[in-house]
């Protein structure tokens, strides 16, 4: 399993460095002030923290390495070229595990394009640099749900609607409850209603969006979601895409288009991503995989063959035999039976005699 996600890591790593993505690795254990500013508050919650024997400050272990990403960008490559290309893989650590996740430590593998000048191709690269990388390491049945954080806000705010029925609509509308949109909506239930609708197929959904009247911040952001969802489309036509405009849960810091990747037979998502402001001020998109997940959507790597190589053998010899693709399994001590000594190590062969000779399981007695 071990060896699977290490393969999984390196395909993927090197499918983003051929998209011009550099690799960056921050560290497991920072100072908390670094660590939870900017976008890092929103994982704050999540974040062990200890306290720094010398300096006596806290510090904290990353729940989430996109925030690192983003400092990064900020701080030391700053004044490095844009758009930036940035990719990563590291273990995170939370409090708390979800009811799809309950391991509360786990890889994140991912990429950030930072600085991008044309914010649709910016968000329709790293969703098709997602999908196509899923698909490169075996997965199936893919899907990519895009959505707008801040459409709902949008709305409430452009019909200037009171804060706390905001709050009160935003949590209807993550629960898909149609009834409790249309009992606290008021002027804006009818056109939230309209957007809920939307949600499902992108080519339907487009539809709907196109016929609705936004206030002039929803109208943005519904322009974008077009934009970027045609974007996908013309490039991937087999990619299915779905839409859903007003789903906000899971994207505490995203600012714009933001999207969920899923596989036919995982129950939960492979990964997410979308738009935030990398130091409060600077465009940037990203997604993030965990390979816990991914597991779940691939088929099992092939299994390497193992080779028994007794005790005594010559080392020129073993190193010719792995050059041939064997793995070696050395014995340390003779031993009168090599054959039954390589079935005991799981081994598929034994060599023997100057030559490799496979074995066969063993007879029941």
């Amino acid at each position: 399993m071990a060896e699977h996600e290490e393969s999984i890591t390196r395909r993927l790593l090197d499918r983003f460095a051929s998209f011009g993505y550099q690799r960056v690795k921050p560290p497991l254990v920072e100072f908390e002030d670094g660590l939870l500013d900017g976008v890092g508050a929103s994982v704050a919650g999540q974040t062990f923290r200890l306290m720094d024997p010398a300096s006596q400050r806290m510090m904290g272990v990353r729940a989430d390495i996109t925030p690192q990403i983003a400092r990064i960008a900020t701080t030391r490559l700053r004044t490095a070229p844009r758009p930036l290309r940035l990719c990563y893989a590291g273990e995170v650590l939370r409090v708390r595990g979800s009811q799809l996740r309950p391991e509360r430590q786990f890889r994140q593998v991912g990429v950030e394009l930072i600085g991008a000048a044309k914010a649709a191709s910016g968000d329709a690269e790293v969703i098709l640099l997602a999908a196509e990388a899923l698909a490169e390491i075996g997965a199936s049945g893919l899907s990519v749900d895009v959505s707008v954080p801040t459409m709902a806000r949008a709305v409430c705010a452009g019909l200037s609607m009171p804060e706390a029925d905001q709050t009160r609509l935003i949590a209807a509308l993550d629960r898909k409850d149609a009834a409790a949109i249309a009992g606290i909506g008021g002027p804006a239930a009818a056109l939230l209603g309209r957007l809920l609708a939307a949600g499902g197929e992108a080519k339907a959904g487009i539809a709907l969006l196109k016929t609705l009247d936004l206030p002039a911040e929803a109208e943005a952001l519904a322009r974008r979601l077009i934009e970027v969802v045609e974007l996908v489309g013309a490039a991937a036509p087999a990619l299915m895409l779905t839409i859903d405009p007003v789903e906000s849960r899971g994207f505490a810091y995203h600012v714009g288009i933001s999207f969920t990747l899923f596989a036919a037979g995982v129950r939960g998502e492979l990964g997410s991503g979308g738009r935030y402001l990398a130091g409060g001020s600077e465009p940037a998109t990203g997604f993030t995989f965990t390979t816990d997940m991914l597991l779940q959507a691939l088929p099992a790597g092939p299994r390497p063959r193992r080779l028994f190589v007794p005790f005594g053998t010559a080392a020129e010899q073993a190193r010719r035999l792995r050059e041939q693709g064997w793995i070696t399994v050395t014995g340390l001590v003779a031993v009168a039976d090599a054959a039954a000594e390589a079935r005991r190590l799981e081994c598929d062969g034994v060599w023997l005699d100057g030559k490799v000779k496979a074995l066969t399981a063993a007879k029941p007695a």
